[in-house]
């Protein structure tokens, strides 16, 4: 949760280069998608969460198990299903006859990462059991609050909402969720070489744990010290600004949308070795952290090309 920031020069070469080796694990697990494995630690160090959505085969799945296996943290999956329900997350408090009181049994989100696979599966009672956890680090059973492990990180999967049996996420835990991510398909090469390959899920059980839980936790205190000019302020302002005025946007983005694009462009910074934030990391990150969290006014869905539209009409000072 909040700590003190520190510059980002005090951290030992030593975790410099451990993150630089975790970076470079998870390109070799997910191939040729540098830039989607950059974007998914941003996520991590900025203390938000991850939603990774795409047409089943692309590499969801595999992108969330290749950060859990680096990551070195307490790890959980739930397979989100249609009979879901919100206990079989949180846990559920159980009567002791023998204690003669009720006894609490956590669920698999007291875990420092859950991966929550196809998360749009399950109905939104049961989605909107992680809206508490993803917000608060905190879950509240029968009255009681229980605090979750630090850090926690949770790594969503969905499928696109046109397949069956999906269910959209509410717009409130979307929110949440501080980058979204599209894979895609893979390059010739990076395909060729899945397909004649040693298999994923083999590799992924043989990878490294390179980071722990206070490694993690010395990082994010480390991506709040990154420096954001009063002119960079100024710039991701006017982001939201025109989020609000853009044609074909219904709803724009608000004041906490621009706190998680500043927090992610100070993360984006830190791993490429910087300690102030550029206009070029607001960019890298603009469509990840907004198109989400627009709803165009055509359907009320959420488009990449908004946000893309939004970038191009904001000029830099």
């Amino acid at each position: 949760m909040s700590a003190t920031p520190v510059a980002a020069s005090m951290l030992t070469d030593e975790l410099r280069d451990a993150l630089q080796r975790a970076l470079a694990q998870v390109n070799t697990l997910l191939l040729g998608k540098s830039q989607e494995v950059r974007l998914a630690f941003v996520a991590l160090l900025s203390d938000g969460h991850l939603l990774i959505e795409d047409l089943p085969g692309l590499g969801k799945t595999t992108l969330a198990h290749a950060l859990a296996a680096t990551l070195g943290l307490g790890f959980q999956r739930v397979q989100f299903t249609s009979d879901l329900l919100p206990s079989d997350i949180v846990g559920v408090s159980v009567f002791d006859a023998q204690a003669r009181r009720f006894e609490f049994h956590p669920g698999p989100v007291f875990a420092h990462v859950l991966l929550a696979d196809e998360i749009n599966r399950a109905p939104p009672r049961t989605q909107s059991a992680l809206l508490e956890a993803m917000a608060e680090h905190q879950v509240t059973v029968d009255g009681t609050t229980h605090a979750l492990p630090d850090p926690f990180f949770v790594i969503a999967t969905q499928n696109p909402n046109d397949l069956a049996g999906t269910y959209p996420l509410p717009d409130s835990q979307l929110d949440r969720f501080l980058l979204r991510l599209t894979l895609g398909y893979p390059g010739e090469d990076a395909e060729r070489a899945l397909l004649s390959g040693t298999d994923r899920r083999d590799l992924i059980a043989l990878a490294t744990p390179l980071l722990g839980a206070e490694d993690v936790l010395a990082l994010r205190r480390a991506v709040r010290g990154i420096h954001a000019s009063p002119a960079l302020v100024d710039y991701v302002q006017a982001l939201l600004t025109r989020s609000r005025q853009h044609p074909g946007v219904r709803v724009g983005l608000s004041p906490r949308a621009g706190i998680a694009l500043l927090r992610a462009a100070r993360a984006y910074a830190l791993l490429l070795g910087r300690e102030h934030v550029l206009p070029e990391d607001v960019q890298a990150l603009f469509a990840a952290v907004a198109a989400h969290r627009l709803v165009a006014e055509a359907d009320g869905g959420s488009h990449p090309a908004l946000a893309k539209a939004i970038l191009h009409a904001v000029p830099v000072d």
